[in-house]
């Protein structure tokens, strides 16, 4: 009679372990600090850009990816070639049309890649990797220097006419280094086209995603064309006071959404090998080599971020939108300060926290260029302004 009284009492224990292990929290330990992870959004694993600035199409290509799993999608590998292929062509047209007067280079910004799916469809990795050569990984030097000799060459035409076939001679040039762009492949046991593989897979509608920013030149609660560099389709972005945006990026982990991040990575804060990015409250110049070390080691305290300091930034050049990143997630240090979980495009092995890293709330209001996120997050009563 008491073997099943045993049993049960046995079966109650290993229940009660069971659910005292789902909730042990998930801490991590950078250097001297210690990070307790709030909540991570589903998210496919880190990528390796290599040598090639293309950080926009990874960063966005992960977030397209968390989306559709969002969204009870599959866990997807999509090609993140695609992306900059097509954006190789549209530069090079624009800057033909503009006679060289405008930013030509492998850069861009995150929306870019939802641009491209609006437009092109998109493929999953294996059917266009954009490796044509014995590389392993996207090394882009050689054609990035080859593809900006040959624009500027035909916008100096002695000729002061365009022959027809220039850009057949620069796709051309794109075949050889990224590979001919199909029009038909076989994934899944199934035959797709690049657009009816958006419509069939993804299943995510481009038109309901938003670039947002937050500069005190422009009005707030309206849209602008942000003037930066990679921004060169000229996409326009909402514009929110700072602590809204902030709000954003909170509400959209909070309700298991992901953010595509534009952000400055030169300032001395951020360091990716220490996995972590931050802005201690005393200034870097202020301090001796042995203390600026010191701060990625031991906890201090993080310097308040005013509105007023994100466009001087921005005004002086201090702030510029050097890298794109995917945030995945939240954070709390030993001391409860808040902390956001970053899924950088640098391999799994470029730190020793597999390739994520953590960034301060000071970091996130400071250094933030933009955000890219689903139009359900924006605040109410903006949607269409």
């Amino acid at each position: 009679m008491r073997k099943p009284a045993l049993l049960t009492l046995t079966i109650f224990v290993i229940g009660l372990l069971q659910v005292n292990a789902q909730k042990k929290p998930d801490t991590v330990k950078v250097n001297g600090y210690t990070f307790t992870n709030i909540q991570t959004v589903p998210h496919t694993p880190v990528k390796d850009q290599h040598r090639s600035g293309t950080c926009w199409s990874f960063a966005g290509t992960s977030f397209v990816e968390a989306e559709v799993m969002r969204q009870g999608g599959p866990e997807l590998d999509l090609a993140e070639m695609w992306a900059v292929r097509d954006a190789y062509e549209k530069r090079a047209d624009n800057y033909i049309k503009l006679h060289g007067k405008y930013n030509f280079g492998g850069g861009g910004e995150p929306h870019q890649v939802m641009n491209t799916i609006a437009e092109r469809g998109i493929l999953p990795e294996e059917a266009y990797d954009g490796l044509t050569i014995d590389e392993d990984l996207p090394v882009h030097n050689e054609m990035d220097h080859v593809l900006e000799a040959f624009i500027e060459a035909i916008s100096d035409n002695k000729n002061r006419k365009l022959t027809p076939v220039w850009f057949d001679a620069y796709n051309g040039i794109l075949d050889a280094y990224l590979g001919e762009m199909p029009t038909e492949f076989e994934y899944g046991g199934k035959s797709y086209t690049p657009t009816s593989f958006a419509d069939k897979v993804l299943k995510i509608n481009p038109n309901d995603y938003v670039e947002i920013t937050s500069y005190s030149h422009q009005n707030y609660y309206s849209k602008f064309m942000l003037k930066i560099p990679d921004n060169w389709d000229y996409e326009m972005y909402y514009n929110v006071p700072m602590f809204e945006m902030l709000k954003i990026i909170d509400r959209a982990i909070r309700k298991g959404y992901s953010i595509a991040w534009a952000a400055d990575v030169s300032d001395k804060g951020f360091n990716h090998k220490k996995g972590l990015a931050l802005i201690p409250e005393k200034k870097w110049e202020d301090m001796e080599k042995e203390e600026r070390d010191s701060v990625f080691i031991t906890p201090v305290k993080q310097r308040e971020i005013t509105t007023e300091m994100r466009q001087k930034a921005y005004n002086d050049y201090t702030c510029t939108d050097d890298h794109s990143m995917h945030i995945i997630g939240t954070a709390t240090d030993q001391d409860g300060n808040i902390w956001y979980k970053v899924k950088n495009s640098w391999a799994s092995d470029s730190n020793d926290f597999g390739g994520y890293f953590y960034a301060s709330k000071s970091y996130i209001l400071y250094k933030t260029i933009a955000i890219y996120v689903h139009r359900d997050l924006l605040p109410q009563g903006i949607h269409d302004r």
